[in-house]
């Protein structure tokens, strides 16, 4: 189970998401007035950091996340979902497919923008490609604060279902032996016959009836 190793990633990366947006929530009243408008460029500069902060944990999901929900998808049975420990959990990744696709979609867009100017000249690219990753993060905003709910749900049940794993299942040998017993032929569904004893050597051959 290699996914396991990428549960605590995708937790921290979920954490990082929930400090970022914490971070913003605090100071956001601030710099707006009674009316709720912002009073300066601090407002939407703050939004920028805050996106751009999020959005390197966006990555991390979609370097890790698709692995781990495969596994988790895999191991959970019918009775996971209706009750138990990691029960509301699953229910919660029921939209995380749309999460991690709109975000993937949004890198791809991304990088057909940086392919684009590769032929521009060094100033104006760069002043391009930081206009262009402004709104990739500001789009990838909706999808990381989905996954900052979904995240830890996705991590939990990560982490409970490979050490579920990892302790109930039998030894690797053990199973191997218990599928070769299953598929030997004539062990369907009664045992085999044991083979008949070996003749007495001192025992005559028999006669041929005619």
């Amino acid at each position: 189970m290699a996914w396991r190793q990428h549960v605590p990633t995708l937790a921290a990366a979920a954490a990082g998401i929930r400090e970022a947006s914490d971070a913003w929530d605090a100071v956001s009243d601030s710099l707006c007035d009674r009316d709720g408008w912002p009073i300066d460029d601090s407002y939407d500069d703050g939004k920028v950091k805050r996106d751009a902060e999020a959005w390197k944990h966006v990555e991390v999901f979609l370097a890790h996340g698709p692995e781990v929900l495969a596994g988790v998808r895999a191991a959970a049975s019918g009775a996971d979902y209706v009750e138990g420990p990691i029960s509301e959990d699953l229910r919660r990744l029921r939209g995380i497919d749309t999460s991690l696709v709109r975000a993937g979609q949004i890198r791809h867009e991304w990088d057909q923008v940086l392919a684009l100017m590769e032929g521009s000249q060094p100033g104006s690219r760069e002043l391009y490609a930081s206009r262009a990753e402004e709104i990739r993060n500001a789009d990838g905003w909706h999808y990381a604060d989905e996954l900052s709910y979904q995240g830890p749900a996705l991590a939990r049940a990560g982490d409970y279902l490979a050490h579920r794993a990892e302790t109930d299942q039998p030894p690797q040998t053990e199973r191997a032996q218990v599928a070769l017993a299953r598929s030997a032929p004539g062990n369907r569904s009664t045992p085999a016959a044991s083979p008949p004893a070996p003749p007495a050597s001192n025992q005559s051959p028999p006669r041929r009836s005619r």
